[in-house]
């Protein structure tokens, strides 16, 4: 069983240095980016970690288990591919995060009625998408 998993991760990696230098850099822009995103709700946390995640395992061994094993990350990514949950306490966050700062920009930044509007529904939108994800049972 070990063999044939070491053969499969072999066969997974990308060869030639150039491609795994492109793929460590693109992995890890879309992980600074899956960052960003705990913190700026418009921006998607976990697809930009899924993303990192496979450019990772594509290029470096290393890297795809710092990010796998990693105490904020890692489990996240783990339920998330395993078995399409998100905590609650995550799911809650993401929606307060999500109304406190579209509210203030409705209301104290934006003046254009049009723009208000396309910043509600992309916070419907977003509310949706996040309560339709299941949510992890502890």
């Amino acid at each position: 069983m070990q063999k044939e998993s070491e053969s499969f991760l072999k066969k997974r990696r990308t060869k030639g240095k150039l491609g795994r230098l492109a793929l460590i850099l693109v992995g890890s822009i879309f992980m600074a980016f899956g960052i960003l995103g705990i913190f700026l709700p418009l921006l998607p946390t976990t697809p930009f970690l899924l993303l990192a995640a496979a450019c990772f395992f594509r290029s470096s061994e290393r890297l795809y288990n710092w990010l796998m094993n990693n105490k904020w990350l890692g489990n996240y990514i783990k339920d998330y591919r395993e078995k399409k949950t998100i905590p609650l306490k995550i799911k809650a966050l993401i929606l307060t995060i999500l109304w406190l700062t579209i509210g203030y920009s409705v209301f104290f930044v934006v003046n254009i009625f049009l723009y208000r509007l396309i910043l509600i529904l992309i916070a419907i939108s977003v509310t949706i998408h996040v309560l339709y994800i299941r949510t992890l049972k502890q």
